[in-house]
């Protein structure tokens, strides 16, 4: 359709608003009501926009509409109506499209709606069209409230509006292709606004106390207003000569230059000093052509360097989806007098408007006043203003209220929730990543302003500073952020300059957690972690009862029955054996009555089930299964008998097996909440894993066009991962070698003087390690984990055999267990229906192993292609049955160590075939062996007592220590500590229990040869000093065993060290809501020092002394006493510098936060060995990264930490 052929209403319409004559222009009468029609038109138009674009086709809004306004603002309501109508007209594209249309119709739709606005956007660049709307404006905002009518209410939101259409518009590129410093179209608008006045009024709305309504709207007009500026640029301008506000320029030409003259000087070395009239052939020995033969070179040898394969071929095409994403709107240098007035602009808005006006936009996000995602122009501020501000002279005070921990949270919440919308919106994945970089922009500038705060003179202002980092540092959402925004990087929905300000913040975020930890001994952090419990079974349905037991119970009942058959008991008369109206069929109703009748019987409800049995012989009397029809006493006597006795079938209806199974398959999800000691290196070793080298490489990359700022940040991490964690290994990769190369033989690399040095150091370790291990060629095609890392520099072996860090604790596999272990699998090979794994594992020898190695072995020897090929069938879905050999072994086991002290425990010994605890007890309640769970409790011996008991001395029991040689299945392992639990719940330890004198003094003196003479010792001083409180106090409370050193906490995660405190009468966690061991309120003074007697008399060292009491726990970031600074590795400063005097710091406030879905879990990260220990070269450093040490606070550090008592079968796992 040609827009230009207008619709013959729309024409007549757009011809009655009047005609331009010169500079004048005259209206029609109609005026008024032809601009109340297009408006009309406006509202009725088709997805295609035919009315927006015949009126932007026929330049009514510049012909027409700003000529009206221009010259008849006195006229109120038609200057209403073209206010209302321009408002329509000048809105964004995207509001009238929706989204960026796909097809190509309506792409070219948009895009035409888009060069209308355009068209308008130059319209616009007028003073005098501004100077009318500053000045009714004006007029408005100086009514009083009480004055103001709802009318002029909505023509301020109009005429601000308006401003911000005008505004959004995009610059065309093709129409602007000026240099930086001319006056683009957006300039133009700025200074019109400028000249009018309007900025004035935009600082008034910002800062009046009776105009909040208006914050949001003023906030986007302002962001639009400095889209294409940088905060850096416009701090620094007028600050020095025009030579220094070039600076950038300037280096970059004299890069350009190096890299012409060394051209250059190549060319004039290749040159020959006469010309050759023969070109000649050459043959490229080792260089094959696409056939076995070498490659014939037809042109001069200057040439040679350059050939490469792919000459006159075309590059391939990249697919769209695979694309790097587009980078955002590029900034450009406005004009001098523009970037004048902007500066001052922000000046007198730091500091009249900006921290009202944030407050006020603040409170309108939280309570959700807001339209949606209007919180992007908070974040823009935030990272705009902030670094105006710490670029312009750093006045703390303007930027307050967004500085704090507050802040901190609100953008860390909206930077977590844009990065999980990425995940999940695919199709608005770039949207999202947009997003998402302003939130982490804002981010970064957060971290530099604290940064600032350090270097501040003023001591309050250093506080703070010391106050927010504990908190942000303490909290581990911050510390796992960067982590997961590096793992998830996608270079194709996010752009570059999102990897390179995520790379300058991470690199920000660990030099000051660096610093932070440099002098605190006792750093103590929160870490999180998420425990996944399936919901507890069904009870399992009761054994059947035996032979002897049928017989027994038959006894009771036959006098019973006698009596009802003589009619002494009556018989009940509502028994129906038969449904009618049941989708049962009568075969199946017969079954169910028989069972029924069995019930009965075994319930000793005699008179039911024989009304019932009667009551079914009418029902079915074919086939006499419920006797004949003249069956008499005696016949009926028998018959129940035989039912009680019989073993008829039970089947469970299919609906409820398929629920328990849904019961199973769901799991609780819960987030323990603990602390820890903070370590910087095992928090940096989370960092050396592939996604993060491979976001470096692909941002260094581009070294020529990044900044000497982001080639810092990326060469330092680089250097933190290769030379802090021994891990040099970790970059040998080939495209990192590439890059080397290229930058290398950069005529321009004198400018890149780290990178240089980066790239010549990890060559030289590649090189060195390539001497002794010739598989290093190989590895440089893959990326690497630790485990790879320490793979290389350890060999290949040390993994496999034991010698690693992470498999410390298995023992490798001999040439005599290999051959073993392959008959075995070729045995169970064949045999249908059953887990061959599960039966290798029953039949190996000592040592044990669990189902993970016997796989992993199995796969290493090449009798399986992978794990998979050993589908563990799902838990709880299968029964493990016992056969009759097993039966007979287990009573053996249990006559044989019936009266030894822990009877369970050497029944698991000496199982041919691997079974769980739980298995176990199970089965041996079902036989009939024990009555219930405690008698298979280890029993704890009295020492001088006897062999048994006393009078009054009850044994107590405690739960048995698992075997070492402990079940080499994975559930086996889980469901021996779900029988931990419930044992523990089902014998607590009783709360008056008086303990004996000298009770565990056996396992204390075994407790202090291995060591645990310090816990002891405190042990004893937590008595003695309990004691002699409730003498002073005469009033006894249960008091918390809470260990405050390392020491202590692996002591109470030590089995032997519990079972002292059981021993002692000490009370473990009674629920969930208790983390720590009390000391029961029912000891008396005199049993306490008894206790602490039994274990000093021989946990005492000699040449040791008591330990002292501890303190009660604090705050977790009390501040720590200022130690020396140890010798950093790879430190960001060449020269260290003298710690500060320590000043106090108040602990400080945790913020209330929003539980989050963890984002990286600290448990998935592989730990690699460390490899080397050449000396490298220092570490690469830069100006800003010599400044001044964090002043250290002074004070003793506390901690609490939650146990967690895991299970050591699940730890060798693990291993």
């Amino acid at each position: 359709m040609d827009w230009y052929m207008m619709n013959c209403e729309l024409l007549a319409t757009c011809s009655a608003l009047g005609y331009l004559e010169g500079d004048v222009y005259h209206r029609e009468p109609d005026c008024l009501e032809s601009v109340k029609d297009l408006i009309r038109y406006l509202r009725h138009e088709d997805e295609t926009r035919d009315v927006r674009q015949q009126l932007g086709a026929a330049q009514i809004l510049q012909n027409d509409l700003l000529p009206i306004l221009v010259q008849y603002p006195q006229d109120k309501a038609l200057f209403d109506a073209v206010i209302r109508l321009m408002v329509n007209l000048t809105q964004p594209a995207l509001l009238c499209f929706g989204k960026v249309p796909s097809d190509a119709a309506s792409r070219h739709y948009f895009l035409q709606v888009l060069s209308y606005l355009q068209a308008y956007k130059e319209a616009f660049a007028s003073e005098k069209v501004f100077v009318v709307l500053s000045e009714k404006l004006y007029n408005l905002l100086q009514l009083d409230w009480e004055q103001r009518q709802e009318e002029d209410t909505l023509l301020i939101e109009r005429i601000l509006l308006l401003v911000r259409n005008v505004l959004h518009v995009p610059p065309d590129p093709t129409e602007e292709q000026g240099v930086d410093g001319d006056a683009s179209v957006h300039d133009r608008v700025l200074w019109a606004l400028h000249i009018s006045g309007m900025d004035d009024l935009l600082k008034f709305l910002a800062s009046a106390q009776v105009e909040q309504q208006w914050a949001l709207h003023v906030l986007e007009i302002i962001s639009l207003m400095f889209r294409d500026q940088s905060p850096e640029e416009l701090a620094a301008l007028g600050q020095g000569t025009a030579g220094a506000e070039h600076g950038e320029d300037t280096r970059e030409l004299e890069s350009l230059r190096q890299r012409e003259l060394a051209e250059k000087r190549a060319r004039a070395l290749q040159r020959p000093s006469r010309h050759s009239r023969f070109g000649g052939s050459y043959v490229l020995q080792g260089f094959k052509s696409i056939g076995d033969r070498d490659v014939v070179f037809h042109k001069g040898l200057h040439n040679l360097k350059t050939y490469t394969h792919d000459l006159g071929k075309e590059p391939q095409r990249v697919p769209r989806h695979r694309q790097a994403a587009p980078e955002s709107e590029p900034s450009r240098r406005s004009a001098r007098n523009v970037r004048l007035f902007l500066r001052h602009f922000c000046q007198d808005f730091l500091e009249g408007c900006y921290n009202r006006l944030m407050l006020l936009v603040k409170d309108q996000l939280v309570r959700e006043k807001a339209q949606q995602h209007d919180e992007t122009y908070y974040l823009w501020a935030t990272a705009f203003f902030m670094a105006f501000n710490r670029c312009r002279g750093f006045r703390p005070e303007l930027v307050s209220e967004t500085v704090g921990v507050r802040a901190f949270h609100f953008i860390e919440q909206n930077l977590t929730t844009y990065y999980e919308m990425a995940l999940m919106d695919k199709k608005e994945a770039t949207t999202w990543a947009r997003r998402m970089h302003l939130a982490l922009k804002a981010y970064q500038e957060l971290l530099r302003t604290v940064q600032e705060m350090d270097r501040s003179p003023e001591q309050a202002v250093r506080d703070s500073s010391q106050v927010i980092k504990s908190n942000i540092f303490y909290l581990m959402e911050y510390r796992e952020l960067f982590l997961a925004l590096f793992r998830k990087f996608d270079e194709t929905k996010q752009p570059r300059s999102f990897l390179r300000d995520l790379v300058e913040t991470a690199h920000l975020f660990l030099r000051m957690l660096e610093r932070f930890c440099r002098g605190r001994a006792n750093l103590v952090v929160q870490s999180k972690r998420v425990r996944r419990k399936k919901k507890p079974r069904a009870p399992a349905p009761p054994a059947p009862p035996s032979a002897a037991e049928l017989e027994q119970l038959w006894e009771g009942l036959a006098p019973q029955l006698q009596a009802c058959l003589e009619g002494e008991v009556p018989l009940p008369e509502d028994v129906v054996p038969f449904d009618a109206a049941s989708e049962t069929p009568v075969e199946e109703q017969r079954a169910e009555a028989l069972l029924r009748i069995q019930e009965c019987l075994r319930d000793s409800r005699v008179p039911q089930a024989l009304r019932l049995l009667r009551s079914a012989r009418d029902v079915w009397p074919e086939g006499d299964v419920f006797g004949a029809a003249d069956a008499g006493p005696p016949e009926e006597t028998q018959l129940l008998r035989e039912i009680l006795v019989a073993p008829l079938p039970r089947h469970a209806p299919e609906e409820p097996e398929e629920e328990e199974e849904e019961d199973e398959e769901e799991e609780e999800q819960t987030v323990q909440v603990s602390e820890k000691e903070f370590n910087f290196l095992d928090y940096l070793k989370r960092f050396a894993c592939a996604p993060v080298v491979r976001a470096l490489v692909l941002l260094l990359r581009g070294y020529a066009q990044n900044s000497p700022r982001t080639n810092h940040c990326a060469a330092r991490l680089l250097h933190r991962l290769a030379r802090d964690l021994r891990m040099e290994p970790l970059l040998f990769q080939l495209s990192l070698f590439a890059l080397f190369h290229r930058l290398l033989s950069d005529p321009a690399a004198a400018a890149h003087q780290e990178l240089v040095a980066l790239a010549k150091f990890i060559l030289g370790k590649f090189f060195a390690l390539a001497a002794t291990n010739k598989k290093a060629f190989v590895e440089l095609l893959f990326w690497k984990s630790p485990a790879i890392v320490c793979e290389m520099t350890k060999g290949y072996s040390s993994l496999q055999e034991g010698e690693g860090t992470t498999r410390s604790r298995v023992s490798p596999w001999t040439p005599q267990e290999e051959q073993e272990l392959q008959e075995l699998y070729w045995k169970y090979k064949e045999v249908e229906g059953g887990d061959i794994i599960a039966a290798i594992l029953a039949h190996l020898p000592p040592p044990g192993r669990t189902r993970r190695q016997v796989v992993k072995q199995l796969v290493r020897m090449g009798l399986a292609s992978s794990a998979k090929d050993f589908q563990q069938e799902r838990k709880g879905t299968r029964i493990v049955l016992w056969t009759q050999e097993q039966e007979e072994e287990l009573t053996r086991l249990f006559e044989e160590f019936q009266g030894s002290d822990d009877v369970l425990g050497n029944i698991m010994k000496h199982l041919t075939a691997r079974r769980s605890r739980a298995r176990v007890v199970e089965k041996l309640l079902g036989l009939g062996l024990v009555a219930e769970r405690k008698e298979l409790f280890k029993k704890r011996r009295r020492k001088g007592h006897g062999h048994g008991p006393g009078p009054g001395q009850a044994a107590v029991s405690v739960p048995a220590v698992p075997a070492q040689d402990s079940s080499g299945e994975d559930e086996d392992s889980e469901e021996e500590e779900e029988e931990d639990e419930d044992e523990a719940e089902e014998g607590p330890m009783e709360e008056h229990w008086v303990p004996e004198e000298g009770a565990g003094q056996d396992l204390a003196q075994h407790l202090h040869q291995e060591g645990l003479a310090g816990p002891l010792r405190w042990l004893e001083t937590c008595l003695r000093r309990v004691a002699g409180d409730r003498e002073e106090d005469g009033v006894s409370h249960p008091v918390p065993l809470v260990p405050l050193t390392e020491e202590n906490e692996d002591a109470m995660e030590d089995r032997r060290f519990r079972t002292l405190l059981r021993q002692l009468g000490l009370r473990p966690p009674a629920s969930e809501q208790e983390s720590f061991w009390r000391i029961p309120a029912a000891l008396t003074p005199q049993q306490l020092r008894r206790a602490a007697a039994s274990i000093a008399r021989h946990g005492h060292d000699p040449s040791g002394s008591p330990q002292d009491p501890p303190e009660p726990p604090g705050c977790p970031q009390d501040p720590a006493p200022a130690e020396p600074l140890p010798a950093g590795l790879g430190s960001d400063s060449e020269s260290e510098e003298p710690v500060p005097v320590p000043i106090p710091v108040p602990s400080p406030v945790q913020p209330r936060t929003k539980r989050r879905r963890e984002l990286a879990s600290e448990d998935e990260d592989e730990d690699g060995g460390s490899s080397g220990t050449e000396p490298a070269p220092a570490a690469p450093c830069s100006e800003e990264d010599e400044e001044d040490e964090d002043p250290q606070p002074r004070g003793r550090r506390k901690r609490i930490r939650c146990l967690e008592e895991e299970e050591e079968e699940e730890e060798e796992d693990e291993g």
